[in-house]
């Protein structure tokens, strides 16, 4: 009996030791703790400094947009500049000439092609398209033809085809003298329906 009591102490404490916590889990645990705060403070900074790196990349995609723009105006302005120059040295200002045409704003003429000729000579001739004739009937006004032509007396013929307000079929031609002289010449034509009938006026200037 004796030794039983000795032995079960004995087994009590080695069952209480077992069930200690022992000081290597406790580090080892904290250590865990420590490398799972250090990961997500790490994550975040790195998020951030990404976030930070972004900012500047999107204004200088803006600032390069915007160049790119002054680009496109820069050069759109050089090649008008360089039409105006071109023009200048095919049609000299002694013998150019210059032909205009637009429609009456209070009609509904629909205008299907027209046909220039200058002393007898086709110069132009052109079919237009919806957006074309939708321009016209806006107020646009169309250049239909620029040449050149020598100081004096010359005759001016002028054919268009289309439909009128009622959906008829026209064909209709004028004629018209006008004179050049040293200035260019600006001829302006404008396509009116009177009478049931498409008519072609001639402005002076």
């Amino acid at each position: 009996m004796r030794v039983l009591r000795e032995i079960r102490p004995v087994c009590r404490r080695r069952n209480a030791a077992r069930h200690e916590p022992q000081p290597h889990s406790r580090s080892r645990t904290s250590s865990n703790r420590w490398i799972a705060s250090i990961a997500i403070i790490t994550s975040f900074c790195l998020g951030s400094s990404s976030g930070v790196a972004d900012e500047p990349s999107r204004e200088q995609m803006r600032s390069l947009d915007e160049q790119v723009q002054e680009i496109k105006s820069d050069v759109l302005g050089i090649a008008a500049e360089l039409g105006r120059l071109e023009e200048k040295l095919l049609y000299p200002s002694n013998s150019q000439v210059a032909v205009f045409l637009s429609l009456s704003p209070e009609d509904a003429l629909q205008l299907d092609s027209v046909e220039i000729e200058i002393d007898g000579e086709p110069v132009a001739h052109h079919i237009y398209s919806f957006k074309e004739l939708d321009a016209l009937r806006k107020g646009g006004v169309q250049r239909v033809y620029t040449g050149n032509v020598a100081s004096g007396e010359h005759h001016l013929s002028v054919l268009v085809a289309g439909k009128l307000g009622s959906g008829t079929d026209f064909r209709s031609s004028e004629s018209f003298g006008f004179s050049k002289e040293v200035e260019p010449r600006v001829l302006g034509l404008t396509l009116a329906e009177a009478g049931g009938a498409a008519s072609i006026e001639l402005g002076r200037r």
